[in-house]
């Protein structure tokens, strides 16, 4: 079986670099990556590879740095040429990026067959451009690898499976990553020695519903330099809202670094004492590392992180934001339950494929 594995943003070079590793173990698959070039600095895209042994892309479209009909649309131009010329059997895609709608839509066109894998989640707020995308991308795909019974929930509430799909309960490969890798990462990650931490707190911050709301980045960045008066605070930090936090003239009197290779981001998760974050990966890895997690978003797609107390949702509000500190940064819990799949899910994924 030909398999072209599109990627294109941070999340989607770790699941590939899982999947990547389970086809190589059988002569069942061709896998072939393009990369669409959505990531583009090496900070967020090169070193992934590099790190995570993931095989070079065949292909990198270079498109970046456009808005988002411009963007997904020179990369469904992109990528129809190359499953015109490479005819592969099936199409893997990851995620809710542009890459993934891009790849789907491009496949679907052309009548080959998708994969999705983290199928069926969903916020429920369709200003986010990802609740966008991940929608759509189901609804066109032939395989639906749900990391948890939620989203298989929530595709069955959608009225899925229809027609021609198979829906799965895989697991998290983000879950096998942090497995996989953690036990390589205190060797190839100097980070904590170079910045001199100890107790701090981790944070990232992205989403755009967030960097592109100046009321709502502003009461972040007050509620982040209140918790670092008694916690420091370490923002790795996009270029693009570095770029706004600039040019806004706002005030951040806490560490802001680069952003970081995945080595280093576990060794950041493992030492913090708590999580910040509007990312929807970060949230599980923080969970696969013990931490508990305060979320910088109205609504998450991993509601059983919050069903069980393991993550709070402050949203953009300074007051919500500095209480949730206060009661994640404290409180016990015990992590050890099977929410994500626990390691197995890229095999789970690859027994289905070779059926």
């Amino acid at each position: 079986m030909k398999i072209i594995t599109v990627v294109g943003a941070r999340p989607q070079f770790v699941k590939a670099a899982v999947l990547s590793r389970a086809f190589a173990t059988t002569s069942q698959f061709q896998e072939k990556i393009v990369h669409t070039g959505q990531h583009y600095d090496a900070n967020m895209s090169d070193v992934f590879f590099d790190e995570m042994e993931i095989p070079k892309p065949s292909f990198n479209l270079g498109i970046h740095g456009n808005g988002h009909g411009a963007m997904t649309g020179q990369m469904l131009e992109g990528l129809e040429r190359i499953f015109m010329d490479e005819k592969p059997d099936l199409v893997l895609v990851y995620g809710d990026t542009n890459s993934t709608l891009a790849g789907a839509l491009a496949a679907s066109k052309l009548h080959i067959p998708i994969a999705h894998v983290e199928a069926g989640l969903r916020s429920f707020n369709m200003n986010m451009p990802e609740e966008v995308n991940r929608i759509l991308t189901d609804r066109i795909s032939t395989y639906l690898f749900c990391p948890t019974e939620t989203a298989i929930e929530n595709l069955r509430n959608e009225g899925f499976p229809f027609a021609g799909m198979n829906m799965h309960l895989s697991g998290d490969v983000m879950q096998d990553a942090a497995m996989y890798y953690a036990k390589k990462s205190e060797s190839l990650s100097t980070i904590r020695t170079e910045l001199n931490l100890n107790d701090f707190v981790l944070c990232t911050l992205h989403r755009a519903e967030n960097t592109d709301d100046p009321k709502r980045l502003k009461a972040i960045l007050n509620a982040l330099a209140l918790i670092n008066e008694t916690t420091p605070v370490v923002l790795p930090l996009h270029p693009r809202t570095r770029k706004l936090i600039q040019e806004s003239g706002m005030k951040v009197p806490f560490k802001v670094i680069n952003p970081v290779g995945y080595f280093d981001m576990i060794e950041l998760l493992k030492h913090c004492s708590l999580v910040m974050t509007d990312s929807g990966g970060l949230q599980k890895e923080a969970f696969f590392f013990q931490k508990h997690c305060v979320t910088l978003r109205d609504e998450t797609e991993w509601v059983e992180l919050v069903q069980h107390g393991f993550n709070e949702l402050a949203g953009a509000d300074v007051v919500k934001i500095t209480e949730a500190f206060s009661k994640m940064k404290s409180k016990q819990s015990d992590f050890n339950i099977d929410l994500y799949g626990n390691g197995l899910a890229a095999e789970n994924i690859l027994n289905c494929l070779k059926k």
